[in-house]
Formats: C-alpha cells, structure tokens, sequence
C-alpha cells in the first residue's frame, strides 16, 4: 500500500510572550506559536534541535492541539474508508513552531523532507496556517515548488490574489464574505453610523479596510477607526476618549482573539455603555471571554461565526488522547500537566500525573466538543486534498475522467499533479457538508448570526439568530430567523438607533454637506409650492399647477377654489340688496299703476317711467348673474345682460330727458317740437339705443365670448374661479357705450335742471347721473386693482348703486307726493307752478 504524506502546520502549541510576540509576528488570525517539533504516524514525538530556535516558549495553546488531533482523526476515517483512495494511504507530518520564522522554516523543511525521521514518503500538500500572514508568507515559497497548500482558518481577502498566492486554497470563508454580511447586517438594522476598533496586523488591517469600503457602498460611514496594540497605552487612551464622546452607538470590534481578550481585559474596567457591539468570526463564537465585569459590554453583542456542525467520532476520538499514546512526546506531557495541573517530576507543590486522568472533567477549548466550527474546516481540508488524490489516480480509457490527460500511478504523484486537481474537487463530507473551491481558492461562505445573551452569573448562552449565506442572491443572503429573540446591547429594549442625522422626513429634502461624511447630511424643508413624498429625497418636486402642498409639504392638495358664492356673507349681502332693489322697484310700479291717471305720474310720460321701472328690475336681476359658480353661460349672461340691461335704463332715462327738454319747448309761442317727438319717436330713440348695445355684444358673443377661467396666477395656494372677458375690446366696448349715453343724460339733464318746478325731474334726472358717473368712475380703479372674487363684487356694487340712485332719486319724491302730498298731485297744482309765456 502506498502512503502520500502531507503537512499540517499546527499554531498555538506554545505561544509567545506578549512582547516577544509582537517583535516576531503582528499578522496572526489568532495567537503565535512556541516550540517546534516534527510528528509522523506511528512514530514518537521528537523535538528539532533546540539550537534552531530563536525564542524561548512558556505558553500553550489548546485550541491548536485540536486541531492537530481533529486532522489525525480525519487522516484514520480517510484510510479506514474503503472507496476513498483504495490502496493508497495517507501519511502526515505535524508541525508546530515559535513564530512566523520558525513556522516557515518547517514548512521548507517538511517539502525538502528535513529531519522527517520514518516518514520518507515526498510531501503532496500543506494544511495550515491558522495565521493569515503566516499562510501568506508560506505560499510565497510554496507556489514556487507548486505544492498546494489548504488553509483552515486563514481569513484574509488578500489571500485571494492568485497572483500572489496561486497555490493557495482555503475551507475557511473569505473575509471579503464577512465584510459583506457585516455590512448587511448593519444596513438590515439601519445602522449608518458605526466606529471601529482594530487590532494591528494583517487580519485586523486589512479586514478593517475592506469593510470601510464596502460599507461605503452600502451607505455605512465610519465615525472613527481605531487601532489598537496590547503594548500602547496611548492608543488605548484615544480609544476610550472616543467611545465616551462619540455619537455612534454601535462599535465593530475587528480583531483576532488574542487581541480582543486583551482589549476586553482593559476596557471592562469603564463604564462604557449604550454601546451595540458588532465582533468577528474570531472571537465572536467565545464565551469564556464573558464574566460578570463584561457584561455592560457584551451583553448584546452580535457577529458573524463559521457554522457548527456535527462530526461523529470526533468528541470520543479528542477525549481519548493519553500520554501513554506517545510516551517519548514532551509536548502532550506538557498539556497534560496543565490541563490537570499536575507534574511528571515530582514535586512537594504539585500532584503527581498519573495519565489516567479523564478529559471529560477538564472544561477548556480542547475538550468543548458541543459544536465543531472551525474543526470542520479542518475535517474538510484533509477531506479536500484526499479528494483531489482520487481524482488524480482515476483512469478510464488511459486517460485521467477529469482533466483528460494521461493517468498517473501512484508512484507518479506530484504535488504540481495533486495541484491541478484540488481546483475541481466537488465532494460532500460524511457530515452533510458540500466542499468546492471557486477560482480564487475560496469555498463557499456561510456563517451563522450569533447572538451574546448575558446571564446573571457573568456567563453567556451565544444564540443563533440568522445566516449568511453567500450561495444567494445578494439581496438574500442574510437572513433572520423569524420568532428569534434577540437581545440588544446598550441595554436597549429595542433596535438601538446609530445615525449621524436622522432621515429627513417627507416634506424635506436631504442636502450634503461636503464637510462632513456623507451620513451627517442636512435636511431642509421644501420651498413654498414643491413637495417631498418620501424619506431623504434628494430633490423637492413641484405641485401640478391645479394643487398645492399641505402644511407638512409632502403631499399635494388640489387647490381650494375661490368665488363669489351665495353661501358666503359677502355673496348673501349683495343678493339681499339685488332682491331689495327688485322689490323696490315691484312696489313703486305697483304705486305708479294704482295712480297712473294721477297728473304727476301722467305728466312724465307714465310709458317711459314703465319701462325704466322694467328695466331697473332687470339691473337688479342681472347682479344676480354674477354671483356662484362661473360656468360657460353664466359668463356670457352676466356681461351681455348687465350692458343691455342698463342701455336700456339709460336709454329710458335719456328719453325722459328729451321729453322734459321738448315739453319746455312745446310751451313756447309758434313750438312744434312735440309733433316730432311724440310717443312713437321716444318708443324708437330707446329701441334704436338698445339694439346698438345688442349689436355690440352679439359680435362679442361671436369672435371671443366670455368663458370660464381658472386664474392659476393671482393666488399660489387658491384657485380663483372666473369669467375671463375673452375679448377685452368687447367688454370695454359694452361698458364705454354705457358711459357714452350715461354723460349725454348728464349733460341734457343737467341744461334742464333750471327749467318751471312743474317740470323738476330734470333736477332729479341731474342728480342721479350725478351719482351714476361717479360710481361708475370710480369702478374702474377699483375693478382693476381687487382680486378674485372681489372683482366681482366690485361689479355688482357699482350695478346695484348706480340702480338705486336712479331708482331713489327719479322715483320716491314722487312716491312722496302720491302717498303723502295727494293735495299736491293736481293739474292745478302742478299748472299754477306754469309762469306765464313771454310774447
């Protein structure tokens, strides 16, 4: 049987001293190793020469003890399979060493096969680093040799680089993948407004600066972004100052573990509250991290963590360890000692070790076998080179099924060989687990949403409140479980608020300030007449010119509609005085009918004051047409009726006139002038006055009439409903012809105003035209300068006080005489006012 050997490079056997550790390496994922030793199946533990290293170690670390096991394990399930890699056997060499010098000499020398005592077989692939910087500096030299080499727990996005790195493959997700759920997360929870705490080094840095970007991306800004050493105070000092002065409520702690237990250690000591804190996958996933001093911090806490799964066998197999297994290896006789705090020298301070000890009564990261997160990258990258194994030494018809090449034996293996076939691996692990590497070496990332619920006791329950999931869609990679409880930090009941400004509300509109980052925007409210419907809108939009916005302005109303309306008190007060006039008018006709064979109503042409009466009634209607809602006959009415309306009271008044003129000169000696201008040539006189306005206003009817206009422009927040004159020449026209016959009336009557009392309507006549001309006049200003609805009722003033000075002033002295002087309405009283006529 053929055994293919590879190398596991294992961290965390012995770790550094804090100063020392720094000056070695400041690129570790986790902590730095110590002593430096070969391991090969069935062979006892020898250590290398003591002379080849550099640094003296006195820590251990058990975390990477586990992992060492869990691949010897996964190399036994392998060879104990008989369908994987039939007739072949898998040898490994486990490797650990003090620093990233020492740790990259081993890996020189496990391919060179240096010092690799009975395990003679030539080296076919690499499993390690833990440390993305050590994996990166490794692959450096092992890209070169074409050895393929599988990371487990090397995060960093640079390591994608295939330029770079192209022998480098890793079961481990991306950072880039955990940027990206970190940013979704925060977009998900609406936190815009985040600080950062890094560790130095290549994890920390690197991962930090990414996430900057895609944060940018996502809307996210950055408050701050701080560094953090475990051996500068100053550093420490800024970052406290910042936390308790920064506005940001939620801090991502972006460091590798060893960092954040130190960073944990300082900061627990202050009362830093209200803070959600965000960690990463690599120290997020542990609680023994939490203790009651911690809790105002971690209580809340949230992060991305590789997913737990199962591996059966793998839990007896960890607790099974005994140093009776290797009894020349002084490493697991080191771990045993303090696992157990015994000795193997005895001692009068110590307990003697036995080595029948149980693990299951020791609590530490060696023998937590509850879940197995990172274990399972380890399981799956042994898994992957035996795979890519298979694959070579598979022939069909001479040819390899894969890559169609010639088949190799199995004496034929080469690392450049096993190389090219770990690209197209495509398996599923025992334990349900799907295994591929795209183009850049990276499998598929998946993480759990962890949540860090405090208890009482200083403890923590980490809970599982979502996914993500990078086999999806962008948008639907994280997701919540529905029903989860989550517990925030800060204390808070709810989704902590972290905004540098709160969204502008509708009705505003967001504006940046290029002096501050680009989440600090302002919010400015809408300009008179544009609206904002929705949150942060960039720009205010305009109303269509029939609404305008509402108090809030962030919704249009269609406009309020102003006229002249019958409901208002204004529009009630000129009906009641249109309605008076009437009745008025009603009232004297019936007076003047009852006595109309009376001298005095007989004496001024009783046909003429009629017909001035019926038109006067008219006026008084027709203000009527102006009131309410303008509509398309409306506005035509309203203007013609007014200007026939009032010719026709003109012309009546104007006939009246000349009959006082031509009854004074029909009293002179040889007067004939009352034949030429009888009953007949007065009915005309008012027929042809009347027919020339109705001949005005049919053309205006017919080239441009009236018609019912919205005026968009006088009011912004109101529409004035109007009857827009369509032909101003008409209008103008209508109401000079009016004023035309109106001074002609005034000037005849004002000659007659001197004429016998007998004839003293001239007087009266005077006077009303008198007032006619100056309401009249005095409209036009008034017209011209009152807006809306108060034009109208200009217009309607003016109708109904030139309608009632006329009406006053031709009628109720004569109502007087009727009602209260009867003895004064006589031929004879009225012809002993006659002077007698001069010869």
């Amino acid at each position: 049987m053929t055994t293919v050997t590879f190398v596991f490079l294992t961290l965390f056997i012995w770790v550094l001293s804090c100063d020392t550790w720094l000056n070695l390496d400041q690129y570790e994922h986790y902590e730095e190793t110590k002593a430096f030793s070969a391991l090969c199946k069935n062979v006892a533990i020898h250590d290398n020469d003591s002379t080849k290293l550099t640094q003296t170690c006195d820590r251990r670390n058990d975390r990477e003890l586990k992992f060492a096991r869990t691949m010897i394990f996964t190399v036994e399930e392998i060879n104990r399979d008989a369908i994987l890699l039939p007739g072949v056997s898998l040898g490994y060499r486990v490797y650990n060493g003090c620093g990233s010098e020492n740790l990259i000499r081993a890996a020189v020398e496990a391919i060179s096969g240096e010092n690799s005592k009975s395990c003679s077989d030539q080296v076919q692939a690499l499993v390690g680093h833990s440390s993305s910087g050590v994996s990166g500096d490794i692959n450096l030299i092992l890209s070169s040799l074409s050895v393929p080499q599988v990371s487990h727990l090397s995060t960093c996005a640079c390591l994608s680089d295939r330029r770079l790195y192209p022998t480098f493959f890793r079961t481990v997700p991306s950072d880039r993948y955990q940027i990206s759920g970190l940013a979704q997360l925060m977009k998900y929870f609406d936190w815009r407004w985040v600080g950062v705490i890094y560790s130095v080094g290549m994890y920390s840095e690197e991962g930090t600066a990414d996430f900057v970007k895609e944060a940018k991306k996502e809307g996210i800004c950055i408050e701050y972004s701080l560094p953090y050493s475990q051996t500068s105070k100053k550093l420490f000092s800024v970052i406290l100052d910042t936390l308790l002065e920064s506005s940001s409520n939620v801090v991502l702690l972006f460091m590798s573990l060893s960092y954040a237990k130190s960073f944990l250690s300082e900061i627990e000591t202050y009362k830093i509250t209200g803070k959600q804190w965000i960690g990463t996958e690599s120290w997020i996933m542990q609680p023994d991290l939490a203790s009651a001093d911690r809790k105002h911090i971690l209580h809340g806490a949230m992060g991305f963590a590789l997913p737990q799964a199962s591996i059966p066998g793998l839990g007896e197999f960890l607790f099974g360890l005994k140093p009776s297994d290797d009894p020349q290896s002084a490493i697991i006789k080191a771990f045993w000692e303090e696992f157990f705090d015994c000795s193997y020298s005895p001692s009068n301070t110590s307990t003697i070790c036995t080595g029948a000890e149980d693990l299951r009564t020791v609590s530490n990261d060696y023998t937590d076998v509850a879940y197995f997160r990172e274990e399972n990258n380890v399981y799956k990258a042994v898994y992957s080179v035996a795979y890519a194994l298979h694959s070579l030494l598979q022939c069909q018809n001479g040819s390899n099924p894969t890559t169609g090449k010639p088949c190799v034996n199995k004496n034929e293996v080469q690392p450049k060989l096993v190389l090219e076939h770990i690209k197209y691996v495509n398996f599923t692990t025992k334990n349900g687990v799907r295994v591929l590497f795209d183009e850049y070496g990276q499998s598929v990332a998946l993480y759990d949403l962890v949540n860090w619920q405090m208890k009482e006791d200083g403890s923590a329950e980490v809970s599982i409140i979502g996914q993500y999931d990078a086999s999806f869609p962008k948008e639907e990679r994280f997701r919540l479980k529905e029903d989860v409880i989550i517990v925030w930090g800060g204390n808070s009941s709810e989704v902590p608020r972290s905004v540098c400004r709160e969204p502008c509300p509708p009705g505003t509109r967001k504006a940046i300030n290029k002096n501050k980052p680009v989440c600090c925007f302002d919010c400015f409210k809408c300009p008179e007449g544009t609206i904002s419907n929705q949150t942060n809108s960039p720009d205010c939009l305009l109303c269509p010119p029939e609404f305008w916005p509402n108090e809030n302005r962030d919704k249009c109303l269609p406009k309020p509609t102003e006229y002249l309306s019958y409901k208002e008190i204004m529009g009630a007060l000129l009906t009641a005085f249109s309605c008076i006039g009437v009745f008025l008018a009603l009232m004297i006709s019936v007076i003047f009918l009852t006595h109309k064979e009376t001298p005095i109503v007989r004496a001024n042409n009783s046909e003429l004051s009629f017909l001035l009466l019926f038109s006067l009634k008219l006026c008084f209607l027709c203000s009527l047409t102006f009131i309410g809602r303008p509509s398309e006959w409306s506005c035509m009415l309203r203007h013609t009726a007014f200007g026939i309306t009032f010719v026709l009271c003109i012309s009546c008044v104007l006939g009246k006139t000349l009959v006082v003129l031509m009854a004074f000169r029909a009293t002179l000696p040889s007067s004939n002038v009352m034949k030429w201008f009888g009953p007949v040539q007065q009915r005309l006189t008012v027929l042809i006055f009347t027919l020339i306005q109705v001949m005005i206003c049919i053309v205006w009817l017919t080239i441009t009439p009236p018609f019912p206009n919205m005026n968009l422009n006088y009011y912004k927040e109101k529409i004035i409903l109007e009857c827009a004159l369509g032909s101003a020449v008409g209008f103008w026209a209508v109401l000079g012809y009016i004023g035309l016959l109106a001074i002609l009336c005034f000037i005849l009557a004002f000659l007659a105003r001197k004429l016998p009392d007998s004839f003293n309507e001239a007087k009266l006549i005077t006077f009303s035209m008198l007032i006619f001309c100056a309401v009249w006049i005095t409209f036009i200003p008034a017209y011209v300068s009152s807006p809306g609805k108060f034009t109208v009722a200009v217009e309607i003033f003016a109708i109904l006080a030139s309608s009632f000075g006329l009406l006053v002033c031709i009628f109720v002295p004569k109502c007087y005489i009727i009602i209260f002087r009867p003895e004064q309405n006589s031929k004879k009283h009225l012809m002993g006012k006659i002077p007698p006529r001069t010869i």
